[in-house]
């Protein structure tokens, strides 16, 4: 059977975006590949407030999208969408770009079908700490099915390609990072209005978990009077234990606004900040890490692999409590540094993380399984993990 071009695009909860970062990369991969004569076809995840129609297809922007409503809620709820999907995607003609493999149980099935499965493999999600051992035992299989299954692996970062590569292959290996755009504006009223002064506040961008160090980040913020604020962005429940413990540990300079979705908010609050803090400690290149370089943020991320490659070298990196302090006050107080950082961090953006350069590298993979002649490779420059 030729395969036209074509791809169907599983995994994530559908478009136009309004989750998160696959959504956001679904929605302009999508527009991309309808633009250059491809058919797209992207399965939509709905509630069962839908009514009596289970699945049903529009065309938005040119781009197919495939409806599903499933009736279960949560984690089951995803899982009976992504089990729809595939049957669905079984039977039609195109490649299928599988977003994660959190449902990777499923990929055989399509294997079976004679489909070709490209699969981006997100971070590595069963070392995440907030998972039971049985929620980690689940992730660490279908992890592993997802690489046997894939005819394409598709890592965003170098050591998510070399955790990778201790399974598959290293030619069914690609390394395609997130893309971002430059943010050159912002209204200052929108930073005015949540009580921060431009250039006299810090901000972090995250879920409140331990993984993401949100609890360091705030006691090495409160250590001490900073004549500034820092902006914690991200759903706060009082019910939860490390929630609690963030709240306790917060000085009078630490505000929560809550969760914010909104992109010119968001992109507000990184432009007008005197830093952006990032304490991801898990995953491989973070779209919001991204997003503040795009931004001209100086960074202050937690010191590991994943964010030493995103943020690049020019950047500042803490360990522990005590680092993260230094780091606070050097951005707080060094205003040449904070300069010459602001600078690095844009050049490293546009150098790396440029969304026409992710989306051709994209293209250029599915035209492998297409047209032998176009040869997957790696999206340049790629740099060792290790710098």
């Amino acid at each position: 059977m030729t395969i036209q071009k074509s791809v169907l695009i599983l995994g994530c909860r559908g478009i136009p975006a309004a989750h998160g970062g696959f959504e956001t990369f679904a929605e302009r991969l999508s527009l991309f590949l309808v633009k250059n004569g491809w058919h797209v076809c992207v399965y939509c995840q709905h509630d069962d407030d839908a009514g009596p129609q289970r699945s049903w297809t529009d065309t938005w922007n040119g781009v197919e999208r495939r409806h599903i409503a499933v009736s279960a809620k949560g984690p089951i709820a995803t899982l009976e969408f992504d089990r729809l999907s595939v049957v669905d995607a079984g039977s039609r003609n195109g490649l299928c770009l599988v977003l994660g493999y959190n449902s990777a149980v499923l990929l055989p099935y399509l294997r079976f079908k004679g489909r070709t499965i490209l699969t981006n493999m997100d971070g590595i999600e069963w070392r995440r700490q907030k998972w039971s051992r049985l929620v980690r035992a689940w992730f660490w299989l279908n992890e592993w099915i997802a690489v046997w299954s894939s005819h394409q692996l598709i890592a965003d970062h170098p050591a998510i390609a070399d955790h990778l590569a201790r399974g598959a292959a290293r030619r069914s290996i690609v390394v395609i990072p997130y893309g971002g755009i430059a943010a050159d504006a912002a209204h200052p009223d929108i930073v005015l209005s949540f009580g921060l002064i431009p250039d006299r506040y810090l901000v972090t961008v995250a879920r409140i978990e331990p993984e993401n160090n949100i609890l360091p980040i705030v006691q090495a913020f409160s250590r001490r009077h900073r004549g500034a604020k820092l902006a914690v962005i991200g759903r706060m429940d009082k019910t939860n234990a490390y929630h609690r413990r963030v709240l306790e540990a917060a000085g009078e300079e630490v505000v929560f606004p809550g969760a914010i979705y909104d992109p010119d908010t968001l992109r507000a609050l990184r432009f007008h900040a005197r830093a952006y803090l990032h304490g991801h400690s898990v995953g491989g290149t973070n779209p919001s890490l991204v997003e503040a370089l795009w931004a001209g943020n100086a960074v202050i991320a937690h010191d590991n692999l994943f964010n030493r490659w995103t943020a690049g070298p020019q950047q500042l990196f803490f360990k522990d409590v005590e680092t993260c302090d230094a780091m606070i006050t050097r951005s707080l107080e060094d205003a040449a540094f904070v300069d010459v950082a602001r600078a690095a961090a844009k050049h490293h953006a546009a150098a790396r993380f440029d969304w026409t350069d992710v989306l051709e590298a994209y293209e250029r993979a599915f035209l492998s399984f297409i047209e032998k002649e176009a040869p997957v490779r790696r999206l340049q420059p790629i740099a060792s993990a290790k710098q």
